[in-house]
């Protein structure tokens, strides 16, 4: 991989890991576009990049992060409770990652399944909200501080419908939270905030598990680049859609979304598919909720 490829993944992952897009998606195609190669270490760079996109939202929910961790040292009550919320909301893709992993890697791990998810998520989105706007609720909802555990429980399980690919965590965290009853920027924020959590435990296993294979094939120069790229894109991604969002709705994403499914569908009628290794490598940690 050169500097340049990683500069361009870096930028894919940043862009797209926290909006309601799909980056395993839009990482799938750019993968395809720039010829580059499927292998264990490939897979595992464009988990560990995400650490890049991960940076990026801690620094700018420093103080949320801070007021958790304030809570666990007994001097934060409201932090505490986010903590927890957060985990509550994680333990579900841990469970029922562990029990399907295996079907979504055989099964589902496909050109068709991103189109398909990718077409049904804008649609979703398009629908939500033409049926928010009609009920007159507009942006309203509750702060991020009345969210209690059963709520970040439903985000959870939410979330755990983004295992499927082209599907996208953030998209199901915001529509989970904007269901139990949350703001739209509350709903936005706890996104972030969980997946941290969830990015962090997948980024963090595969840079243990292949760190060497990805030295090894790729080197430590594209690595960076790609980490850093994705960093300042998700950076600027993440500050304009909280822009964004706090005063449109969800509606543009639901466009693009089929916009993609059509570009999927005539690269699928060219020939293109998403290609399999033949000797599948271990299962990742069931941390890992594809975007």
């Amino acid at each position: 991989m050169s500097i340049l490829e990683s500069l361009i993944m870096g930028l894919v992952e940043g862009l797209t890991e926290y909006l309601p897009v799909s980056s395993t998606g839009h990482l799938i195609i750019t993968q395809y576009l720039l010829g580059m190669e499927d292998s264990d270490a490939m897979k595992a760079f464009e988990i560990c990049i995400q650490g890049g996109a991960i940076l990026a939202v801690l620094g700018l929910y420093f103080q949320r992060v801070a007021a958790m961790v304030r809570g666990v040292l007994g001097k934060d009550p409201a932090g505490f409770r986010m903590l927890v919320n957060t985990i509550v909301a994680f333990l579900p893709a841990a469970v029922i990652g562990l029990l399907c992993n295996d079907y979504i890697k055989d099964y589902l791990f496909n050109a068709p399944t991103v189109m398909i998810s990718w077409a049904v998520g804008g649609i979703v989105i398009l629908l939500y909200v033409q049926a928010r706007n009609k009920s007159g609720k507009g942006f309203g909802g509750a702060p991020l501080e009345e969210l209690t555990w059963k709520g970040a429980l439903g985000v959870g399980f939410m979330q755990c419908i983004a295992m499927c690919p082209g599907v996208s965590r953030s998209l199901m965290t915001m529509l989970g939270g904007l269901c139990v009853g949350l703001s739209v920027a509350a709903a936005v924020e706890f996104s972030f905030i969980l997946g941290l959590i969830t990015l962090g435990a997948a980024t963090c296993h595969d840079a243990v598990k292949y760190g060497s294979h990805m030295v090894e094939d790729i080197g430590w120069g594209p690595m960076i680049a790609g980490t850093v790229m994705a960093w300042a894109s998700a950076w600027v991604a993440v500050k304009w859609m909280v822009g964004y969002l706090n005063r449109h709705s969800l509606a543009i994403f639901g466009w693009y979304r089929l916009a993609a499914a059509l570009v999927m569908l005539l690269l699928i009628l060219n020939g293109f598919e998403v290609k399999q290794e033949q000797e599948p490598a271990e299962q990742p940690q069931p941390a890992e909720v594809q975007e």
